[in-house]
């Protein structure tokens, strides 16, 4: 494993709030989005994510006043993803004051707007997430899906995430249904497929609840470690992992 480990808390957001939920549902409160950005950029954390949760199913934009009140207040990268259909709309969060977009749904529904993407905001500024469930008829043994994890694609998900690395993306964001929230550990071998057959970086994300869940997700492959939970609700502090991971000999900003 070659350079640095960076630490991403996530912020699912739904309604203009932080929320957390469980294999995608059970959706709880966790917080102010500026508040936490503040908070978390305190903290140590190397990067964040925002992800609002329910833009793409419920047909809208994500929401660019958030966006633009999180950036305010952020000094870290920071990445926007959900309802994000279009290079219009990827300019307008850009714009707003993130550094990159995340796109999944309509990735998977129009290939062709990754390299317009890629293109236009240049390939540093472009993540592919990918969400999927363990289904044993997939080669990989995972499957793709969109709508924020509601619609199964019939998709391998390795398959993929291969063709999505042709298009020179800054990174690829695999979350699994199956260990999302549960705090019981990252799909490692998920991330493993993932991290061996593309040369863009991997982001661990879906599962963390113990230091030695983030040492694991870095031993499969993954590059950037992703988290919510365990973050939002103080079971782990970000100074506590950066001086658990360099005590296991991983390098960390």
């Amino acid at each position: 494993m070659n350079g640095k480990i960076s630490i991403m808390p996530c912020l699912d957001m739904r309604n203009g709030r932080v929320v957390k939920g469980v294999h995608f549902i059970d959706i709880r409160d966790a917080g102010d989005p500026v508040d936490c950005a503040l908070a978390y950029c305190e903290a140590g954390a190397d990067e964040l994510a925002l992800l609002d949760i329910t833009a793409t199913v419920e047909g809208r934009k994500t929401m660019l006043d958030v966006v633009t009140r999180v950036a305010e207040v952020t000094t870290v990268p920071f990445t926007v993803g959900g309802g994000i259909k279009d290079l219009q709309t990827a300019k307008e969060v850009i714009e707003a004051g993130a550094d990159r977009v995340s796109i999944s749904s309509a990735a998977f529904r129009k290939p062709d707007m990754i390299g317009e993407l890629t293109q236009e905001l240049g390939s540093d500024k472009v993540i592919l997430a990918i969400d999927v469930d363990q289904n044993a008829r997939m080669a990989s043994g995972y499957e793709v899906y969109i709508d924020g994890g509601r619609t199964p694609t019939g998709h391998d998900a390795v398959e993929w995430a291969k063709r999505i690395a042709d298009y020179k993306v800054a990174r690829i964001l695999p979350t699994s249904k199956a260990t999302d929230g549960v705090r019981t550990g990252y799909d490692l071998d998920l991330i493993r497929q993932i991290a061996r057959e593309v040369a863009v970086p991997v982001v661990a994300s879906g599962g963390a609840g113990t230091l030695e869940h983030f040492y694991e997700a870095v031993q499969a492959g993954a590059q950037i470690l992703l988290a919510a939970s365990v973050f939002h609700f103080g079971t782990i502090k970000i100074p506590e992992l950066k001086k658990y991971l360099l005590e296991k000999g991983v390098s960390v900003y």
